[in-house]
């Protein structure tokens, strides 16, 4: 049996954050290795501590959950990062996304979602609240991104690293299964973030799955 992911939690609610213990230690997946109230703190013992995943508030007085994402990235670019919080708001979820989010979840999501969503996060996937995908895609159509049936000069190996994201994998599952490096899964991510005009990962899944662009893009077996 595999030792249970390392958890940081980051919010400014002491009950909250109690109630998160309690759930993600009794799934067994998970050992809570911090809880603090500001994001300062967050930064320092996510530096110290080096866990495999921080549930992050975003906002929160003094050092904001933008700040404390950016720091903690910064420091540790392999670290998985989940954004939850009670704001829906386009704003919040487009400037979390770019200061790298790996997830986007409200408050008010069911315990056994708000742990799967969690627990896939941190295996490399990228997760986001169901109510948001489409306030996602609109906000592409809206900086003139077009989302549907459209035709784009994208290589093979660009769709099918497309296709992987828009599945949620990170650059080193991406990598395995395609059997190539994640250096050159970086470049594919580059390249197609470049040629699409999006911002961020979980921008490319949102204008795969409303464009229909990866409908006969075949994976490696």
């Amino acid at each position: 049996m595999s030792a249970p992911l390392e958890l940081l939690l980051i919010d400014d609610h002491p009950m909250l954050r109690r109630g998160l213990a309690e759930l993600f230690e009794s799934s067994g997946e998970f050992r809570v290795v911090g809880s603090v109230s500001h994001g300062s703190e967050g930064v320092e013992l996510a530096r110290r501590l080096k866990p495999d995943m921080v549930l992050l508030d975003l906002h929160m007085p003094g050092m904001d959950g933008l700040g404390t994402l950016d720091a903690i990235k910064r420091s540790q670019p392999e670290c998985r990062v989940m954004v939850l919080t009670a704001s829906s708001a386009r704003d919040d979820l487009l400037a979390a996304l770019r200061a790298g989010a790996d997830g986007y979840l409200l408050k008010d999501s069911e315990p056994e979602s708000l742990l799967a969503a969690v627990c896939a996060c941190a295996s490399g996937q990228s997760r986001l609240d169901p109510t948001l995908t489409a306030m996602l895609a609109n906000s592409l159509r809206e900086r003139g991104v077009a989302v549907e049936a459209v035709h784009v000069d994208l290589t093979e190996r660009e769709r099918q690293t497309l296709a992987l994201i828009s599945e949620g994998f990170s650059n080193k599952l991406i990598a395995r299964q395609l059997g190539i490096s994640d250096g050159t899964v970086k470049i594919y991510v580059k390249h197609l973030l470049s040629k699409l005009n999006l911002r961020s990962r979980l921008e490319l899944a949102a204008w795969a799955h409303r464009s229909g662009a990866l409908a006969y893009t075949e994976l490696p077996r």
